[in-house]
């Protein structure tokens, strides 16, 4: 699998070949980095800490997910009992964003660390068997 590929079908959702960037646009933004031993995913997550996130893997698919509800009551809301709010949007806010990896990530070594609003997932490759040479027998 080619860099282009490899980009293509993390992004590819399980509908089908249409972006999951374009279909849900409360997806955080996502960057993909290889290097010659590893890649790196960033996601950025404004506003989240590193409890209100859940990665998972199944297989060779990585799943990012994330939902917060606020219920309380701030202290403005209990001394102004007489404002109510028309439209409240902020309460909660979910996503989940699902990536294919490639055959050559080690998942027994993958990594994760959030800082400064950045969720940052480290994934080894793991080491390609070289070519085999097969002796021929001669009859």
């Amino acid at each position: 699998m080619n860099e282009l590929s490899f980009i293509d079908s993390l992004f590819n959702d399980m509908m089908g070949n249409t972006p999951s960037v374009i279909c849900n646009a409360s997806a955080p933004r996502v960057d993909v980095k290889e290097e010659n031993n590893a890649y790196t995913l960033e996601m950025e997550l404004p506003g989240r800490c590193e409890k209100d996130v859940d990665i998972e893997l199944d297989h060779d698919n990585l799943t990012i997910a994330s939902k917060t509800e606020e219920t309380k009551e701030s202290k403005e809301d209990k001394k102004d009992k007489k404002a109510k709010y028309i439209l409240k949007e902020r309460r909660s806010s979910s996503f989940e964003r699902r990536f294919s990896l490639p055959a050559d990530v080690d998942t027994e070594s993958i990594s994760a660390s959030f800082k400064n609003g950045i969720l940052t997932i480290n994934m080894q490759k793991k080491a390609i068997a070289a070519p085999k040479r097969i002796a021929i027998e001669a009859c």
